[in-house]
């Protein structure tokens, strides 16, 4: 068949299913699935994934969703986190973010952008590119999976553990505002711990504060960010403090211990080494023994107990803006109507950095919703680009091989 007269059949399918794509939408966001569990709102979409008549749909052992279609040769995955970040103080809400509301043909709710936003339309969209066979030649999955905690656990698990399938290309569907993104900065987290000695507030000079030990850091932190890398497409480095934490033995009393977190985000040309170095560096020479610095590891268990332990390190990615899956990308969004505009990256990090960042596996990011709103009381997605996104989802399996 001709590009166009495909286009027409993906246009007439998405359309006869708005209204199934937008109720199964405001379902899962009104399914809570907070700190990575997922379980409740992954049997819903299973359950929509074997109406569709999937292949094969299950959770795998760490509790992700997955929905397959066909037994090609080529593999490509569509990646949608389907936890979501808490809904913090509920009183600064001017809705039920669960149940969310509708205005001016927008959703709010607790994760409709980041990132349930991306699910109706990938689910739905496989469903129509086999029925109109442009899957014949491939395995696509629908992968639902648990990332807010630790980026990257979820396909690592998918490609080392369960299924054990590395795939050819990955479609990501963090929020881009309905552009394609081929890339972002990488992260490492770091832990400080500075151990003082407790006295009676009253007697303050018998003790050492350890909030004080870390003040220098502290500071040294807030003026590190104009000294670390830069990159033309990816941009300058980023450095944060992002929690502390602090143990006394009372409010009246020197605290013994405090302890800072920092996020460190990495732009082309900087290595985790490097960004080690630049802290441990801020320690005064003096506290050396009293201040330790180390980088962060995951080994939190999944809700179904399944331990996959992981350096929290993400290393940064881009791929090329003339990749096959890019241009593929591009075409996609032109048939479904949009404006032409170039590919672009994220600001913050998704699971991009196993995809492409550890793996090389090619990747790309399209998905409804802006960023911006993400882990707000104004989370929220257009549905129109919800509906729309279906068709990009269900044909740019077919453009790659006609980009390459």
């Amino acid at each position: 068949m001709e590009i166009e007269t495909i286009a027409n059949l993906i246009q007439k399918r998405v359309a006869s299913h708005q209204s199934e794509i937008i109720q199964f939408l405001r379902d899962i966001v009104a399914i809570p699935s907070i700190d990575s569990q997922i379980g409740p709102v992954g049997e819903r979409i299973a359950l929509e994934m074997n109406k569709l008549a999937y292949d094969e749909v299950r959770f795998d052992k760490m509790g992700n969703i997955l929905g397959r279609i066909g037994d090609g040769e080529r593999v490509i995955v569509f990646d949608s986190h389907i936890d979501t970040v808490g809904v913090g103080d509920p009183a600064s809400w001017e809705w039920d973010p669960f149940e969310g509301k509708v205005e001016d043909n927008v959703l709010y709710g607790r994760g409709a952008c980041d990132e349930k936003g991306s699910t109706p339309g990938m689910v739905y969209g496989l469903a129509i590119a086999r029925d109109l066979g442009l899957l014949d030649d491939w395995t696509a999955y629908y992968f639902g999976n648990m990332e807010e905690w630790c980026d990257g656990i979820a396909p690592n698990s998918f490609v080392e553990v369960d299924p054990g399938v590395r795939p050819d290309y990955v479609v990501i569907g963090e929020p881009t505002k309905m552009n394609v993104y081929r890339g972002h900065k990488g992260r490492i987290e770091f832990k400080i711990t500075a151990k003082g000695r407790s006295a009676h507030a009253a007697s303050n000079h018998l003790g050492i504060n350890a909030i004080y030990l870390l003040l220098p850091v502290i500071a040294g932190i807030r003026d590190l960010e104009p000294e670390l890398g830069d990159h033309p497409f990816l941009g300058h480095g980023k450095i944060t403090v992002s929690d502390m934490q602090v143990k006394t033995p009372s409010i009246n009393a020197v605290p013994d211990e405090a302890v800072i977190y920092i996020d460190r985000r990495l732009t082309f040309g900087e290595t985790k080494e490097d960004a080690l170095v630049q802290v441990q560096s801020l320690i005064p020479p003096e506290h050396a023994d009293l201040i330790t610095l180390e980088a962060l590891f995951y080994d939190e268990p999944s809700y179904t107990g399944f331990v996959f332990p992981v350096d929290k390190y993400f290393p940064a990615w881009a791929l090329e803006a003339d990749h096959p899956l890019v241009k593929a990308g591009l075409k996609a969004r032109e048939i479904i109507g949009l404006q032409e505009a170039p590919a672009g990256k994220w600001n913050f990090s998704t699971n991009g950095i196993y995809w492409a960042g550890k793996a090389g596996i090619p990747s790309i990011g399209f998905g409804p919703g802006d960023e911006e709103t993400a882990h707000t009381n104004l989370d929220s997605v257009n549905l129109d680009d919800v509906v729309k996104s279906t068709g990009f989802y269900a044909i740019i399996s077919h453009l790659i091989d006609q980009a390459s």
